[in-house]
């Protein structure tokens, strides 16, 4: 069995933020004893994950998703617990190890504002130590695969915002990393943005056999591209294990829709179900499992309906469910 690219075994991130009263006594008091509070970003987090596996990382903010990636790739350091990513220690920073990963971060830039994009590849190239006749032809390939042939040699300040995600993707692959710490790639971007980051993300993993690890708060990004999502909230992992799964787990109903030939009042519904939308006439209802059947049956038997459809509920309500739990 091949050795898991990232590996992650109780992990656990802890930050001192020091706090001070308001005014200038507090500032005095703050300026002599310092009082820090104790912030358990991470807590005890265990994962691994497979060479060329793609794992959605979801959480609501502040769950410690960001923490995480950061000490998987050595921009923080452990406060306990075990970060391996390819068999070493991402804090060491060996090169060996930093030539192999990236990090991209959906609010954040490394492209030079005023230079055209062309200039900030040379100096990833001169980084990574990448011939620039392999650098042109890395970047006319991925290029080609972004559809950012055309913008190289504009100023990024005068790139779209999705033109300049693309780029900002292209130049952290020159390197061509086996494995990629995706933080909200897709953030801010138009839907025909979206999809190409998509389209990208899966042509680079069939196409380089490399690792994903992926945060988004777009579900369409998670769906399209993951068949395994990790979830922590506050901190705690809640869920390892496949995308159905999820489903399965924590949305123990099924999504009932009906299209009424004459209106009626959402309390009618209450017994049915759930009633998570109810105007006109449109009704959608989340119904237990064990009970969609007679409850459907009821439905047709009591309404008269000129539609009526059963499906899974959409994957945002069912993690909006398990952030609100708050526990497995």
């Amino acid at each position: 069995m091949a050795a898991p690219a990232v590996l992650a075994e109780q992990l656990s991130k802890t930050f001192l933020v020091a706090e001070k009263d308001p005014g200038f006594a507090g500032t005095l008091r703050h300026f002599v004893r310092r009082r820090y509070r104790r912030i358990e970003a991470v807590r005890g987090v265990n994962f691994e994950i497979a060479p060329g596996e793609v794992v959605g990382f979801l959480g609501p903010n502040g769950a410690g998703k960001t923490t995480t990636l950061k000490m998987l790739t050595g921009l923080v350091q452990p406060t306990s617990g075990r970060a391996r990513v390819l068999g070493r220690d991402p804090y060491r920073r060996e090169a060996a190890l930093l030539r192999s990963l990236t990090l991209v971060m959906g609010n954040k830039q490394q492209l030079i504002w005023d230079l055209p994009v062309l200039d900030s590849l040379r100096v990833n190239a001169a980084v990574y130590e990448i011939p620039w006749a392999e650098a042109e032809r890395r970047t006319a390939e991925l290029a080609e695969m972004l559809g950012v042939a055309d913008v190289l040699r504009q100023p990024v300040r005068k790139l779209s915002l999705g033109e300049r995600m693309k780029a900002e993707l292209l130049a952290s692959l020159l390197h061509r990393p086996r494995v990629l710490f995706l933080d909200e790639p897709t953030l801010g971007l138009d839907v025909n943005a979206q999809l190409a980051v998509r389209r990208f993300l899966k042509a680079y993993r069939e196409r380089y056999g490399a690792t994903l690890l992926l945060t988004s708060h777009y579900m369409a990004d998670i769906e399209a591209l993951a068949e395994r999502v990790i979830v922590i909230h506050e901190g705690r992992l809640l869920y390892d294990g496949p995308l159905g799964g999820l489903v399965e787990r924590f949305a123990p109903f099924k999504e009932v829709r009906l299209v009424l030939a004459r209106p009626a009042a959402a309390a009618a519904f209450a017994r049915y179900g759930e009633v998570e939308e109810a105007g006109g006439l449109r009704v959608r209802l989340l119904v237990e499992k064990e009970r969609l059947t007679a409850v459907v049956a009821e439905l047709l038997a009591n309404f008269e309906l000129r539609d009526l459809s059963v499906d899974e509920p959409p994957l945002e309500e069912v993690i909006g469910r398990v952030f609100a739990k708050g526990a497995v």
